[in-house]
């Protein structure tokens, strides 16, 4: 008799719907047991400046990808600031409207794995376990999912809340990617807006950083906090649009009412 394990028996689905959540587990482990998400940084770019101007002088469209590809990972890897540093990168490197889109084509992309992970591995099984209040609550999350997926984009809540949420909602994807992808666009474009117009900020920063090398600093320091260019009004005016975004759904809670009400009127 053989004496492999029997993946097909009732485990086996269980087991292959955690298969991608582990591997994603393991992967960031890895990334903060080695330090590399501590290379996400202003230092990195500024210590590397020459060979990234020359890169992207001499393979542009290529770098773009090499952007968008980092910006995946920072945010399936889930590196704290890394979605406000890179935005603003991206403006100062390719301009507002090549970093702009192309920082939420990222983000898009690295919220969409997430997702897709998180409904592998809880969305059917939660839900059948949740009971009638639970379904009930997933039902009118999903039918008007793409304005609060798309109030949960605009205003400042933790990319990877909204990722799980409507993944254990059963959120359809289209609706998942085109909320995330129109969300995050304000965002974006106002980061790296205020991105390109750091040159000078930047290459004082890049001077400073090897004068204090030069002269043989151990702990040279870069000044800018990425995370103090989400100042209250951008965050004000994201939560406005947010707000903006759930009138759709109240007007069409009101109509059904209204709708509802007029037979008993009559």
């Amino acid at each position: 008799m053989s004496s492999e394990p029997n993946l097909a028996g009732p485990r086996g689905p269980v087991l292959r719907r955690l298969v991608p959540l582990v591997a994603l587990l393991a992967l960031v482990v890895a990334v903060y047991a080695t330090g590399w998400h501590r290379e996400l940084s202003l230092e990195t770019l500024i210590r590397h400046s020459e060979a990234i101007d020359a890169f992207i002088a001499g393979h542009r469209a290529a770098a773009v990808l090499v952007f968008v590809a980092l910006y995946i990972l920072g945010v399936v890897l889930a590196v704290p600031a890394s979605g406000a540093l890179l935005s603003v990168l991206g403006g100062f490197l390719f301009g507002t409207l090549v970093g702009g889109f192309a920082a939420m084509i990222g983000s898009t992309a690295g919220a969409t794995i997430v997702f897709l992970v998180a409904r592998s591995t809880f969305g059917d099984h939660l839900m059948r376990r949740g009971g009638p209040l639970t379904a009930r609550f997933a039902a009118g999350f999903r039918a008007d999912s793409f304005c609060y997926v798309l109030f949960l984009r605009l205003v400042p809540v933790p990319a990877w809340f909204t990722n799980v949420i409507a993944a254990v909602l059963n959120v359809r994807l289209r609706t998942f990617v085109a909320a995330t992808a129109l969300g995050r666009t304000p965002g974006s474009l106002a980061l790296a807006l205020l991105g390109a117009g750091l040159d000078s900020v930047i290459a004082a920063q890049a001077a400073s950083y090897r004068a204090c090398l030069a002269a043989g600093g151990l702990d040279c320091p870069i000044d800018l906090d990425p995370a103090s260019v989400i100042t209250p009004t951008l965050v004000a005016a994201l939560i406005a649009l947010g707000l903006l975004a759930l009138v759709p759904v109240l007007a069409r809670r009101v109509l059904l009412r209204r709708t509802a009400a007029e037979p008993e009127r009559s």
